[in-house]
Order: C-alpha cells, then sequence, then structure tokens
C-alpha cells in the first residue's frame, strides 16, 4: 500500500467514512508493512481523544455497561469508538463475539464505531495492536475511546497503561470484594461501578470493596468514586459518565493527564523497540548467532550478559 492511499483513507476516516477507519483499524491488526506509514498520517492528528478502560471478571456485564455507556456519551453529544477485546477463536484466530452484535441498536449511529479485536492468545487480555488501533479512533476524530477487555489475568492492569481512566466493575454474589484485593485491581481503578445492583448483595459488596479501599492506603489526591449500576436498564450510567467527567478534571488539573499519555507512549515505543530488536536478532545468521551464543552459556564458556552484548553487537552491524 503506497503513501497516497494511506492519506486517503486517513483524510476518508477524518470525513467520518466508518469503512476507512475498519480498514485502518485492520491494517494495524493485523501488523502490515503499512502500519508505520498509518502511524506517521495519523500522528497530526493524534492526542485529542479521551481513552476509558472498562474491565472486570468475566459475569459482571461488561458489555452491557459498554453499550449503555455509548448511549450516555451519545446523548451527551460525544462521538465515540469502542474497541472490545474478545478472546481468540482457536481455529481463526478472530474475535469470537463478532463486532459486538449485543450493541446492535448503535451499529447505524455515524457517532459510533464499534470493532471488536482477537486477543490472539495475548496473556495480558488485551490485543498487541490495541494502542495503534486507540490512535486510529483518535486520528479519526472521536471524542472518546472505550476498550473493553476481556477481564482476565492481568486485564486489569494492563488498561490502566493505556486508558486515561480506568472503570472496573465488579457485581454482587461473585466474591468481588475479595477478588479486588487479590487482582491488584486497587492500585488501578479510577472508577469503580457495581453493577447489577437490584441484585441481594449489592451493598455488601460496596461495603466490601470500601473496606478493601480503606485497607489499601493513600491514593494520593483521587479518591475513586463507586457507582451503582443496572446497566440492563441504563439505571446509574449518568453516574458513571459524571465520575469520568470528574476524574478528567482533576487529571488535568494535577497535570497528571499528560504524564500518563507520556507514559503511555513512553511504553508503546519501548514495545515497537523490543519487537524491532527480537527480529533483527532473528534475522542474524537466520537465527544462528542467538543459538550459538546460547551455546556457549550452556557449555560455561561465557556468561549471558557477554553473550548479550556480542548478540547484540552483531545485530548492529
Amino acid at each position: 500500500m503506497g503513501r497516497g492511499s494511506v492519506g486517503e483513507l486517513v483524510a476518508q476516516a477524518r470525513d467520518g467514512v466508518p469503512r476507512a477507519v475498519a480498514r485502518l483499524v485492520s491494517l494495524v491488526e493485523n501488523a502490515s508493512p503499512a502500519v508505520r506509514e498509518v502511524a506517521a498520517a495519523l500522528a497530526p492528528h493524534t492526542g485529542r481523544a479521551y481513552v476509558v478502560g472498562l474491565t472486570g471478571a468475566p459475569g459482571v456485564g461488561k458489555s452491557t455497561s459498554t453499550n449503555a455507556l455509548v448511549g450516555a456519551l451519545r446523548a451527551a453529544g460525544k462521538t465515540v469508538g469502542v474497541l472490545a477485546v474478545d478472546p481468540s477463536s482457536p481455529f481463526s484466530g478472530g474475535a469470537l463475539l463478532g463486532d459486538r452484535i449485543r450493541m446492535e441498536q448503535h451499529a447505524t449511529d455515524p457517532g459510533v464505531f464499534i470493532r471488536s479485536m482477537a486477543s490472539r492468545g495475548h496473556l495480558g487480555g488485551l490485543a498487541w495492536g490495541t494502542p495503534q488501533a486507540i490512535r486510529v479512533l483518535d486520528g479519526a476524530g472521536f471524542d472518546v475511546v472505550l476498550v473493553e477487555t476481556v477481564g482476565v489475568g492481568q486485564a486489569e492492569i494492563e488498561i490502566a497503561s493505556l486508558a486515561d481512566t480506568t472503570v472496573v466493575l465488579l457485581a454482587p454474589g461473585m466474591g468481588d470484594g475479595i477478588q479486588a484485593a487479590k487482582a491488584g485491581i486497587l492500585e488501578v481503578a479510577d472508577v469503580y461501578v457495581v453493577n447489577k445492583a437490584d441484585r441481594h448483595g449489592a451493598e455488601t459488596t460496596v461495603r466490601d470493596l470500601r473496606g478493601a479501599l480503606a485497607l489499601a492506603g493513600d491514593r494520593g489526591s483521587w479518591r475513586p468514586p463507586i457507582v451503582k449500576t443496572v446497566a440492563a436498564r441504563a439505571e446509574g450510567v449518568d453516574d458513571v459518565v459524571a465520575a469520568i467527567d470528574a476524574h478528567r478534571a482533576h487529571l488535568e488539573r494535577t497535570g497528571e493527564l499528560a504524564a500518563r499519555r507520556r507514559h503511555r507512549a513512553a511504553r508503546e515505543i519501548e514495545a515497537i523497540a523490543v519487537a524491532t530488536l527480537r527480529a533483527r536478532i532473528g534475522e542474524v545468521r537466520g537465527g544462528a548467532a542467538l543459538d550459538t551464543v546460547a551455546e556457549q552459556v550452556a557449555a560455561g564458556r561465557t556468561d549471558p550478559f557477554a553473550a548479550a552484548d556480542q548478540l547484540l553487537a552483531e545485530t548492529a552491524n
């Protein structure tokens, strides 16, 4: 794909053409050789979207909550891009849940773009191309980008590194108060949502969460609010939007928003650099260079640090 066609796609995406946005997301998701051109073309238009991550254990109602949140944001006049990171199909590598059938009420809204991305075995619960896909939606001019994760393993920790505001969902009857303390989400959540609040045990979940937060100690000047919702009926969703807006105002006032985004950019740059280096190592003598130094280390003829220096020197040549 030539630079001209990439530029044309970016121009169309910024004009609100859904097919162009989808094509750009596909390019980054599939690690197309055109990814560098896409990133360069998008760069002048990025940095405007507000990124909200939603995560939580399976069964808490993340997708229903995302659907309700999209409706509330649209009612407030904001355009919304949604990246829903799904488990990968073991056969095709694609997203099992498709393009989020359960969000079909927004499918014809030109102010909403919904895309499922396959995690493709990535253990953190996010697709490896998620940062670049966020950049596409940002560059396409969406006001808010929602990233909904699989909610497994380290998903909560990982989404916090990509989002401006991280929303963690819990639900009664799932032992979430204990899970919260174990999963480390107390350190990363900016807003807590106790969904299915009409169910028995909701107040207990809220109480357990407050107790866990109290034990967690000082988290600085921001105290994460706990919002109760019944997302299936859109109850409490406006309160979630208000909590996100309050957190954004706090980040802007303290300068932490810029700091978070610098940290996010640093992580992205580092990941690209490491991936590039790994590819170059594999290219050196068809991968034989790594095998050679590995054999020397295993035999005790050299140490791993010296071997790494040797391999890096060969990679630089």
